[in-house]
């Protein structure tokens, strides 16, 4: 399985359009419904991926009828509060939402969930900013993603975000992981797996909070990690089992084209081919299935951070290779139902669009 062998600076993998272009493939199992449980919209400087984009994207060939939207920290207000400027980036959000169901007649609805920023080091305070945020979304609102990715070495982190270490074991950021809990809102916690035994204990000391753990755990592949995958897997494997014992946590599958996973597929001639995604991703996206089971499994993409590694239409062709062995029921919770029941998007099978429709 490819990895590079170096540690490197930026932290995501450019998108080049041609690169992707010189790969191409059938769709495979093109009937399936999907909800793509992972994705951001955002119109950063070199980096523009909205309502467009993402359609374009949509529109590949694989059957994607809702996704959900994860924050990026952008478009947040320049005035006012500082604790409510990220309801800029949820308006931002649930107005594109709005546009995408219109166009699409209801046929894909994107961001039928918004995972967006509350700072939760507020505390008992989360909970009144939390409010703002389920209002302006219209009825999409169902959580809030809290970085707590650290390392103290800065050639291993994968973010640009520097919380501060031990995030998880803060009392105020528990307090503002309460407020969540009672407003039966998400959780979504982003690490590497240097820190997932941080998660076990919070989810130890919080078994009501409903936590969905993002890209797998975040098992880091560069700087002092580069070389060493498979002393890596056995530690990250050693925690995700750990975790797998709390049946409030479920898992994002995805995650893995980004800079920080230590593959080098970028540096290809060619961008790769399912099969070879399937090969390079497939041991951690089964030991997350085998151990939390499809029940609390779900895929993502990722984009448009994942986009520098591969295409939409190969990126989902991977999973399907990857999940080729399991039952249609383990599949349909892995691609769909697990994404729709942990998000609260009330999307029955039943009334999934045929793509005639």
């Amino acid at each position: 399985m490819p990895e590079t062998g170096q540690p490197q600076k930026a932290r995501h993998i450019p998108i080049r359009a041609n690169w992707l272009s010189l790969r191409g493939e059938p769709i495979l199992d093109p009937e399936r419904p999907i909800i793509d449980a992972h994705h951001h919209l955002w119109d950063k400087p070199g980096s523009r991926y909205l309502l467009d984009e993402m359609t374009d994207d949509i529109g590949t060939g694989h059957r994607v009828v809702a996704t959900v939207f994860a924050e990026g920290k952008t478009n947040y207000k320049t005035e006012g509060d500082p604790s409510l400027r990220s309801l800029g980036e949820t308006e931002m959000v649930a107005a594109l939402a709005g546009e995408s169901a219109r166009l699409s007649g209801g046929r894909i609805c994107i961001a039928a969930g918004i995972v967006g920023f509350v700072d939760l080091m507020l505390g008992d305070a989360a909970g009144a900013a939390l409010d703002r945020h389920i209002e302006a979304a219209g009825g999409r609102f169902r959580g809030v993603r809290s970085t707590s990715a650290w390392h103290a070495d800065p050639e291993a982190r994968g973010s640009i975000v520097a919380p501060p270490p031990g995030l998880l074991y803060d009392p105020a950021h528990r307090r503002g992981i309460l407020a969540l809990t009672k407003r039966d809102l998400v959780f979504d916690a982003w690490m590497y797996h240097t820190q997932l035994g941080e998660l076990a204990d919070l989810a130890h000391a919080m078994p009501d909070a409903a936590i969905v753990l993002n890209h797998q755990g975040g098992p880091i592949g560069i700087g002092p990690y580069a070389g060493r995958r498979q002393e890596v897997f056995a530690d990250w494997r050693y925690f995700m089992r750990k975790l797998a014992r709390y049946d409030n946590i479920a898992v994002k599958l995805g995650g893995l084209g980004m800079l920080m996973a230590g593959f080098d597929f970028q540096d290809h001639s060619l961008p790769p081919t399912s099969d070879e995604l399937a090969q390079g991703w497939g041991p951690y996206v089964q030991e997350c299935i085998e151990v939390f089971g499809p029940e609390r499994c779900m895929f993502e993409s990722n984009f448009p951070v994942d986009k520098g590694t591969t295409s939409y239409p190969v990126l989902w062709n991977a999973f399907k290779k990857i999940a080729a062995g399991y039952s249609e029921n383990e599949k349909h919770a892995l691609f769909f139902e697990t994404a729709n029941r942990k998000y609260r998007l009330g999307i029955r099978s039943a009334d999934v669009p045929t793509r005639g429709r």
